[in-house]
């Protein structure tokens, strides 16, 4: 076959970029081959500061989160008659499984799994049926959204996450050059947004609906598909959102009751109010560590959703403001690793899971604070939610890869 002029340069830069500069005779060459030019590339120096400032701050979230739990949990636990270590132990399983998928997330460089993303897509979006099956999923707070295997109950909303994340980033990576193509590259970014905030609606998953949504919107703009595209799915995403909210008076009414949480604070903002008086009960310096009077029955689901009133009581405004400046931190060298990610497919990984953590965080302490409407979503770290700490631990491993290889 007959090489054209532009495919024979390319060649040709190729092989001068493998065999490296002319070295002086008598001495030795460094390694040749795609193998050492990648791991150069790779390990040239040490870590950039983002790496040591998203590892710190994964590290103490989760080691304070699995306290703020056995604090939250356990007079409630023993109220019931069950073990005060029986929530507590569950979350510790699960980080100590979180840990395995974040040193598999670093090890491994993030190149490798692009191969599978399409495959774990896939599985993502079957999972999310299996909560229908009968004997299988359960209904909790009308939203079935979670599997129950004996004493083990798992979301397959957080799996899909990270997994339609890395679709998107994997599809505007391979068709770079065709984002502003509608057929190509913006239609089948607004398919895996819409399947998959879809399948959270189906649920009745709201909150998980919003942030999958947002995390590919994140990916696509990091990506550069138009704004007008963008802007028309977020328009879209938005009355489908409100068809799904008005379609039931009682839904209507939940989601609506944050306008008014003091006239509605004996029944539909019932826990958003206990949550404001742990807070207020906090004061400046907190209660100590197992001081809050909020989770002793009061305030309904204090170790999951509303874990942040109980952190707010306990270590006070200088704690809160410390989380919330922990995850300010996250999101910011989450940005600067994206800017200094060796490729576009690291970059949109990086962009898009520091989105991910913090639109969800937002939308959390927006729910507990009283200035959005109560989702039920997860704090990242810090809520007693397994799949939530595993799949996040992962996205962060995943995170810290990147940022290992920034440039």
């Amino acid at each position: 076959m007959t090489m054209t002029l532009a495919e024979r340069r390319q060649a040709t830069l190729e092989r001068l970029e493998l065999a490296g500069p002319p070295t002086p005779t008598g001495t030795s060459r460094p390694p040749r081959g795609i193998g050492a030019r990648r791991r150069t590339q790779q390990f040239t120096g040490p870590p950039p500061i983002a790496y040591y400032v998203i590892a710190v701050v994964v590290a103490v979230f989760v080691m304070l989160g699995l306290v703020m739990v056995l604090s939250a949990s356990a007079a409630n636990e023993v109220g019931q008659g069950n073990s005060p270590y029986r929530i507590f132990g569950r979350q510790v399983m699960w980080g100590a499984l979180g840990f395995v998928g974040l040193f598999m997330g670093l090890k491994i460089p993030y190149e490798r799994w692009r191969p599978l993303v399409l495959p774990i897509a896939v599985l993502a979006t079957g999972a999310m049926l299996l909560p229908f099956v009968p004997g299988l999923g359960v209904n909790i707070n009308d939203t079935r959204a979670w599997i129950h295997l004996g004493s083990v109950s798992f979301q397959p909303s957080e799996v899909l996450k990270l997994a339609a994340l890395a679709l998107a980033a994997d599809l505007l990576t391979r068709r770079e050059s065709e984002v502003n193509d509608l057929r190509r590259g913006m239609l089948p970014l607004m398919a895996i947004a819409g399947i998959g905030a879809s399948l959270c609606l189906v649920q009745g998953d709201l909150g998980s609906s919003v942030v999958l949504g947002a995390i590919i919107l994140s990916v696509g703009f990091i990506a550069g598909v138009p704004l007008v595209f963008m802007s028309s799915i977020v328009v879209a995403g938005t009355g489908f959102i409100g068809l799904f909210v008005f379609s039931s008076p009682r839904r209507i009414n939940r989601f609506s009751a944050f306008l008014d949480v003091a006239g509605n604070k004996d029944y539909l903002s019932y826990q958003t109010h206990q949550g404001f008086l742990s807070m207020a009960n906090g004061g400046l310096t907190g209660s100590g560590i197992g001081g809050s009077n909020g989770k002793l029955g009061y305030l309904p689901l204090a170790h999951s959703d509303f874990i942040f009133a109980v952190i707010a009581d306990e270590l006070g405004f200088i704690g809160s403001v410390a989380v919330v400046g922990g995850f300010a931190l996250f999101v910011y060298f989450g940005i600067q690793v994206a800017l200094a990610a060796p490729d576009r497919f690291g970059m949109l990984l990086a962009g898009g899971i520091a989105t991910w953590f913090g639109v969800q965080a937002i939308v959390n302490l927006g729910g507990v604070s009283g200035l959005m409407p109560v989702t039920g979503l997860t704090l990242p770290f810090f809520s007693a939610g397994g799949t939530s700490l595993f799949v996040m631990m992962a996205a962060s491993g995943i995170l810290l890869n990147v940022a290992r290889r920034a440039r």
